[in-house]
């Protein structure tokens, strides 16, 4: 199958431009148009290894960025989002064209793939079992993610956690990592080989950059994982490294409250969710150093059947 790095970047940029760009994001294909450099270059770098469409295939979400009219296209110049005609964002100056993908392809999907129960979650999985990691901005959510899917973890997603209502397996969707501020300096110092896109400042979230998915999660992005643990990491600087067991009733509730569809699927939504937490072990978990969180993630045992 041809990806995107098939592609020359001429070849890219008219693709954008033109008939737009089909590529395949996990179970998602998107049809993604746009005439601004900005987005090609982060394309290209960020998922070359993403499976490529034909123009006559079917496309879950239709996305265009594009300048807006009048003088924004010349003067401080922006860029706009539409899905499907639908304008969700205010314009942003148009460096931030790739977080703004990224962002609205996250909101594509929160906002319809209710076939799945989704949570906003970082997932990572070894050995056919997945950990969730729940959180809010700023738990330190994503700088523990990127660590552990550059010490071994293959990467599912580190926004969207999509859990089948028929089985309550994961389906992986394996896309960029974001980070902001601190935790970029902190993750190309841990894993210098890593790919980055360039930092981009002055965005809603502070100073944002991506870090590129690792090509064997991307390959592998048809392979369903079964959820094992449920972990809620929060970064406290000079903390020890602490792993405490939660209660099922208290992990449901906490669970609930960071999924984007759960009432909106009624009675099916908390059949799966009931039956993820219990298969799964669920904990609290409290981290400043990275070496010692993958140290305890590589000793997690498989809850008991």
């Amino acid at each position: 199958m041809l990806t995107v790095a098939s592609l020359t970047r001429p070849e890219l940029e008219r693709r954008l431009a033109g008939p737009g760009l089909t590529m395949r994001t996990g179970p998602f294909v998107s049809r993604i148009r746009s005439p601004l450099g900005q987005l090609a270059e982060g394309i290209a770098l960020m998922y070359g290894d993403a499976p490529l469409g034909t123009p006559d295939d079917f496309a879950d979400f239709h996305l265009r960025l594009s300048p807006p009219g009048g003088l924004r296209r010349w003067y401080r110049p922006q860029v706009c989002f539409d899905l499907d005609g639908l304008v969700p964002f205010e314009p942003l100056p148009q460096a931030h064209a790739f977080p703004m993908f990224e962002w609205a392809l996250n909101w594509a999907i929160s906002t319809r793939a209710h076939a799945y129960l989704m949570l906003h979650a970082a997932v990572v999985e070894k050995r056919g079992r997945a950990a969730i990691l729940p959180a809010p901005p700023g738990s330190g959510k994503s700088t523990l993610c990127a660590a552990l899917v550059n010490r071994g973890w293959r990467l599912l997603s580190d926004e969207l956690t999509l859990f089948l209502p028929e089985d309550g397996r994961v389906a992986p969707i394996a896309r960029p990592v974001s980070l902001k501020n601190r935790s970029i300096d902190v993750i190309r110092a841990f894993a210098p080989d890593a790919v980055f896109t360039r930092p981009v400042s002055n965005t809603t979230k502070g100073t944002v950059a991506y870090l590129k998915a690792p090509g064997d999660s991307v390959a592998r992005v048809r392979e369903l994982a079964q959820p094992a643990w449920i972990v809620f990491p929060r970064y406290e600087a000079g903390s020890a490294t602490v792993l405490e067991p939660i209660p099922r009733a208290r992990a449901l509730f906490r669970v609930a409250e960071n999924a984007f569809n759960y009432s909106h699927m009624g009675a099916s939504g908390f059949r799966t969710l009931a039956g993820v937490i219990d298969r799964c072990a669920s904990f609290d978990f409290r981290y400043s150093k990275l070496d010692e969180a993958i140290a305890v993630f590589d000793a997690l045992e498989p809850p008991p059947p």
